[in-house]
């Protein structure tokens, strides 16, 4: 095995390995390679690995020092799947360094924050000011179902010896603090219909038509109306994103789906969102009694709010401050594992190397200033006392 010397040889081990997300890639666990890279070479740096299973996908790896019993805990983590790497420009495992910059699949989201987080750890316990313990947590599936995210705060969490007191959450932000940003709720509508051959349709019911009925009453009276707002991550939003229905030219189609996308602002409740689109269509079953429509138990993914995260949102500004960076308070739309942390009331804020923009690119990468500062602001981090912030 390979022991990388540095921050950038350790990303490009990194990008070298195919972690493309499982319900993209089709492949079962495809993060455990990297996942065990990780875990055996935190191992041979003398640093305490625990494999935590996630089902159905493998494992995570969490990597920690504990300096004394009663310090307090700060953990990091960062995912190991990326996203497609069909139709990039580069080769998307190469990790390839040209002019200060590492190009591949995950170069910026986010094996960037995964590397600069392990190299500022290593750092950290060869230093002298040691306030804080702290752990490094690696997790599998964040770009589709957050598995390995939900598998720790529901199972892996209560096994755990401590509790982490903050969360820093590694994803492309430019190194600075995002606070707050939307949830998701992803669900199907199906409507049933009455097959038939296209010769006599009046011996069907058409389910595409009957769905065409109920994309016109969301988009003209559920979501225009949407009103819901916050100052950091903006407007609350919602689009219908795909449409399958019927199987052959000539059959009446007794079947169709759309699949929705509905983002929540901090503020609102991501449960209230079915129980609001069930009101408009048992509107339309009274209008159309031969209507059959219904709703599928949806995949939801919180909103991060700053509520309650206060204290833990100004330690991470002021070692951002002392080291002259920005360190306003911002937002974003997209969802992060962060959220999860929120849930478990574990405070979180999202701050890694990279632009969002660069994160799902056909020529994905990063710079290495930008990672070695990742380092610098992590290990800011781990050396400023969070017991002041909690």
């Amino acid at each position: 095995m390979h022991s990388p010397k540095s921050c950038d040889e350790l990303l490009v081990e990194m990008v070298g390995f195919d972690t493309v997300n499982a319900a993209i890639s089709g492949r079962t666990a495809p993060e455990s390679p990297l996942a065990e890279f990780l875990a055996t070479y935190a191992e041979r740096l003398g640093f305490v690995v625990t494999r935590l299973p996630v089902d159905g996908f493998s494992f995570n790896v969490m990597v920690s020092y504990r300096i004394r019993a009663d310090a307090p805990w700060l953990l990091f983590e960062s995912h190991l799947d990326t996203v497609s790497a069909d139709n990039m420009i580069i080769d998307p495992f190469s990790g390839r360094i040209s002019e200060g910059r590492v190009f591949g699949r995950g170069a910026c989201d986010t094996k960037s924050s995964g590397a600069a987080m392990l190299t500022a750890l290593t750092a950290y316990r060869a230093g002298v000011h040691q306030p804080n313990n702290v752990a490094v947590l690696y997790t599998a599936d964040e770009e589709i179902g957050k598995t390995g995210i939900r598998a720790f705060v529901n199972q892996s969490l209560h096994t755990l010896d401590f509790r982490p007191a903050g969360a820093i959450v590694g994803e492309p932000t430019g190194l600075r603090p995002v606070v707050a940003h939307n949830g998701i709720v992803r669900w199907c509508i199906r409507t049933k219909g009455v097959a038939a051959h296209s010769s006599d349709p009046r011996k069907g019911r058409s389910a595409i038509t009957m769905m065409v009925n109920v994309i016109q009453a969301m988009e003209s009276q559920y979501i225009p109306r949407l009103s819901a707002s916050h100052p950091l991550t903006g407007s609350a939003r919602c689009s219908i994103n795909v449409i399958r229905g019927g199987t052959q030219v000539n059959m009446i189609p007794d079947a169709c789906r759309i699949e929705i996308d509905r983002r929540v602002v901090p503020g609102e409740n991501p449960q209230d969102v079915l129980p609001a689109v069930e009101r408009l269509l048992d509107r339309l079953r009274q209008e159309n009694p031969d209507l059959q429509v219904q709703q599928d138990p949806p995949f939801i993914d919180p909103p991060l709010d700053t509520r309650g995260n206060e204290a833990f949102i100004a330690f991470v500004q002021s070692a951002l401050s002392a080291m002259s960076m920005p360190h306003e308070a911002g937002g974003g739309a997209y969802g992060t594992d962060a959220s999860s942390f929120g849930e478990a009331l574990i405070p979180a804020v999202v701050l890694g190397p990279g632009n969002i923009e660069q994160a799902h690119a056909e020529n994905e990468w990063i710079t290495l200033d930008q990672l070695q500062s990742a380092v610098d602001v992590y290990l800011r981090l781990m050396c400023q006392p969070l017991e002041n912030a909690i």
